[in-house]
């Protein structure tokens, strides 16, 4: 007889998932893969410095405007996240200052999905992610206003205009704070991907026996 614990029950099934949440500077990235990463979220947060102030426009009195923001990614951030049993998610953040944008390609290399964070305030900073993600990869991705504030304050047809976003790439709100939220972001971000991959014969997601755990700077679809 086989009991639920024996080692002769074949392996689970189980779906792992890249995927990569970017944005332009301060946008939220680093608070929403540490509000939902069941492991304790890995990133390469700098101290900024006064001579950050001309280059990182939300750093300590650089005018920015920002929430206090004394800290920067410099490399990435790194999470893990199972949304069900037969279903993980590995998120990795990109770094928001242009200087670091020479590592885009490596992060999104093999990524199903991308959920690209804006915000209202300083809407300027994610132009260059958005023409990233149209113009330059081919990793389906998805747009979230962040709600700082906890409210929306911008309708979002207005957003997308002003993002002059592609009608088909699905744009939502996110509070980067809470949990479901994210959840429900990241959830829209997969259905955008196995809606965008459907028919084409190379399915971005793949399943397979349960996934091992991925080092953070070897990104993989595992």
């Amino acid at each position: 007889m086989v009991y639920a614990s024996s080692p002769d029950l074949p392996p689970t099934r189980r779906t792992s998932v890249k995927l990569v949440v970017a944005g332009g500077f301060g946008v939220g990235k680093t608070t929403l893969v540490e509000a939902i990463s069941e492991i304790p979220a890995v990133n390469t947060e700098a101290w900024m410095t006064q001579a950050a102030k001309t280059v990182d426009p939300l750093a300590p009195d650089g005018g920015g405007g920002g929430d206090g923001k004394t800290t920067t990614t410099v490399a990435m951030d790194f999470g893990r996240v199972t949304l069900a049993s037969d279903l993980v998610l590995y998120l990795f953040g990109t770094p928001g200052q242009d200087r670091f944008w020479p590592m885009w390609d490596d992060l999104c290399r093999g990524a199903s999905g991308a959920l690209v964070l804006v915000d209202t305030r300083r809407l300027d900073v994610s132009f260059a992610a958005v023409n990233y993600f149209e113009n330059d990869s081919d990793v389906p991705f998805t747009v979230a206003v962040n709600l700082f504030e906890g409210r929306q304050t911008h309708p979002l047809p207005d957003i997308r205009d002003a993002l002059q976003l592609d009608p088909a790439v699905p744009l939502t709100t996110c509070d980067a704070r809470d949990r479901g939220s994210v959840v429900a972001a990241l959830t829209g971000t997969l259905g955008h991907t196995l809606d965008r991959t459907a028919g084409s014969g190379a399915p971005r997601i793949r399943g397979g026996p349960a996934a091992e755990p991925v080092h953070p700077m070897t990104p993989s679809t595992r």
